[in-house]
């Protein structure tokens, strides 16, 4: 097939490296987008014990007690100044993510703190979603039990694979054995939902190999399996072995994910992305349409992103150790966190690619009746591309929806690139020129829309 499978995961839209200086923007303009009930709150946790060598994200390393403490500070002294604006608005959340870098790296004690200054300082609906990440090495009994005392609802651990040369090649920090006990001990903890995440391309894995962690894993009986494809972007460790002439295998990655989406598909799990495979029976099993392209989300911390309306912002984009260190200094010395510096106003244009996106690559697909009383308009009209993706047999209409057939699931990091508009990817490879490599896949050009 000539074409590039993996270009770029579109996990948002637009990606961090299109947003820029904001001026005159402040938190109190967009209370409205806060008002009442239905929003998210996000908490970002960005210390790890090591850096993943695939790891692009907001994360440090060799931060201790007394650095976190003083984190945790400034995410308190951040919420106090957001409690009066979210008073005024009356907001309600009705779910709270506290993602990383590792949260269950913290002590027990700074945990409770977080879970505390949450529920302090913000009101969380009775029955809020409450989502944490963790790792294998990390995953501990007493630490679980307190999560479950928080109420939290979902686990999700990075597993990536139960072979040791492969978590090395990653440079991950666990063995497949500590994955095991730390599965098995997760599973046993009374979790509403229990997902884990696995990887394929990884060089030197074989398709029997990654079959062989997905089925290990399904022996489990997490509810959701994530399953990614390997990407290097700039600033991520494995950047340099690129360099030094480490292969990845596009079309053997390619086998692996189709091996395990057939095995998977035959042992009962739904497969709603390219990336999630869901137990039906399972708590949130069942697979309804909800609107994922207009949701409010307020980030604390930093390297978190918020999406209010047509504003996205979040602090300057950065992966490399020391700019990620100079990030948390400016967020730790910040006086005034009600305004908005950085970021990105979508215009309407952008607010329909960003519907589109959001919809397309996830089941049940882009719901074609929304887009037309939202934008007032067809959305096969205003993006033609649509029509031939059908014609390609990459989507189909089912339920008046366009959704991804399985063909078309399989290419989503293909299709959904070419979504992008001028604009955006104008200003990704603008950043791209400054900070990335030739190995980064977003300076390859796709023909406009």
């Amino acid at each position: 097939m000539n074409m590039k499978r993996y270009t770029q995961y579109m996990y948002s839209y637009p990606h961090k490296t299109a947003y820029g200086p904001l001026e005159g923007i402040t938190l109190n303009q967009y209370l409205s987008d806060l008002a009442g009930a239905g929003h998210d709150l996000y908490l970002h946790l960005p210390f790890c014990e090591t850096k993943c060598g695939y790891c692009n994200l907001f994360s440090v390393t060799g931060q201790g007690e007394t650095a976190i403490d003083r984190y945790l500070d400034t995410v308190e002294r951040q919420l106090r100044q957001y409690e009066p604006l979210f008073a005024s608005a009356n907001s309600l959340f009705t779910s709270l993510t506290i993602g990383g870098g590792t949260p269950l790296l913290l002590t027990e004690a700074q945990l409770e703190r977080c879970f505390a200054m949450i529920r302090r300082y913000t009101r969380l609906a009775r029955d809020a979603e409450i989502i944490i990440e963790t790792a294998p090495n990390q995953t501990a009994k007493p630490k679980l039990a307190l999560l479950k005392d928080a109420g939290v609802t979902r686990v999700s651990m990075g597993i990536q694979s139960f072979f040791d040369e492969e978590l090395k090649v990653l440079k991950r920090s666990h063995r497949a054995k500590k994955a095991r006990e730390s599965l098995d001990l997760l599973m046993n903890s009374g979790f509403s939902r229990v997902n884990a995440d696995f990887i394929y391309g990884v060089p030197g894995q074989s398709v029997s190999s990654f079959l062989s962690s997905v089925k290990e894993a399904v022996s489990f009986g997490p509810d959701e399996l994530f399953l990614y494809p390997l990407y290097v972007k700039h600033g991520a460790a494995l950047e340099q072995e690129l360099n030094r002439g480490l292969v990845l295998d596009e079309d053997l990655a390619f086998r692996q994910y189709e091996a395990a989406a057939e095995w998977l598909a035959s042992h009962g799990y739904r497969q709603d992305s390219m990336r999630r495979f869901v137990r039906p029976e399972s708590p949130g099993g069942s697979r309804e349409f909800s609107d994922c392209g207009f949701g409010s989300t307020l980030s604390l911390g930093c390297g978190g992103r918020s999406y209010l309306g047509n504003l996205h912002y979040c602090t300057p984009y950065a992966v490399t150790r020391e700019s990620c260190l100079e990030q948390l200094v400016q967020y730790e010395e910040t006086r005034d966190f009600c305004a908005v510096t950085h970021g990105i106003l979508l215009s309407e244009e952008e607010q329909k690619r960003r519907f589109v996106i959001r919809h397309l690559l996830i089941l049940p697909g882009l719901p074609l009746t929304a887009y037309r009383e939202t934008f007032h308009g067809d959305a096969a009209a205003d993006f033609p591309i649509l029509h031939k993706w059908m014609e390609q047999g990459f989507l189909k209409e089912q339920r008046d929806c366009l959704a991804l057939t399985e063909k078309g699931m399989g290419l989503s990091d293909y299709l959904g690139p070419m979504l992008i508009s001028k604009e955006v990817r104008d200003k990704m490879n603008q950043w791209e020129a400054l900070h990335g490599t030739k190995h980064n896949p977003i300076q390859r050009e796709f023909k406009e829309l």
